[in-house]
């Protein structure tokens, strides 16, 4: 996973106002907290961050008046309807440091025939990883999986250093039959005759 440098400036004031403010100032309000240390409020330029934020668990580094440091986003608020960046909250973290992140997850491959859906149980799987190496997603292989059939937490293949923070054996994917609808013209017609 490769770093993404944000520059980001110390934030004084703070409240629903100041956020405001910041925010008309064409930025994103955000807070970095962890390892003890008092949270950090700070500002950072909302297309920058837009950018860096369209990959999933991006290892952000920070630079704050002159000093650096990782983190890696873990509360991102956008705005209901536009999608807008409104708050973003940061989790400073270390080389070497695990933490517990939710990774998407992709389906590969195809369902036996015979017209089966895909129901996606979890769209992102829990997992711990070493910061700087958390990756983008997993995916899982439903490669002719017939109705009936699920595709365990456990059977994900992950890579290297990551491991799972829930029940292996909770479901991610399922496979259910596809239920065909009745015409609306025959059921009007069956209604007819049973009025007659």
């Amino acid at each position: 996973m490769s770093e993404v440098k944000l520059t980001a400036e110390l934030r004084a004031d703070f409240g629903k106002g100041a956020a405001r403010r910041v925010r008309r100032e064409g930025k994103v309000p955000a807070v970095v907290y962890g390892h003890g240390a008092a949270p950090q409020h700070i500002a950072i330029d909302g297309h920058s961050l837009m950018m860096a934020l369209k990959t999933p668990n991006a290892l952000i580094r920070l630079d704050v008046d002159g000093k650096s440091s990782l983190a890696i986003p873990k509360d991102v608020q956008r705005e209901a309807i536009r999608g807008f960046l409104v708050h973003v909250d940061f989790l400073a973290v270390k080389k070497g440091e695990k933490v517990s992140v939710e990774i998407p997850v992709h389906a590969e491959g195809d369902l036996a025939p015979g017209g089966n859906l895909l129901e996606h149980v979890l769209n992102t799987l829990p997992v711990e990883a070493e910061a700087t190496h958390i990756p983008e997603s997993v995916t899982a292989s439903i490669e002719g999986l017939e109705a009936g059939a699920s595709v365990l937490a456990k059977d994900v293949k992950l890579p290297e250093g990551v491991t799972l923070a829930i029940d292996g054996d909770e479901v991610v994917l399922h496979v259910v039959h596809a239920q065909a609808e009745e015409p609306a013209a025959a059921g009007a017609e069956g209604e007819e005759a049973a009025e007659a």
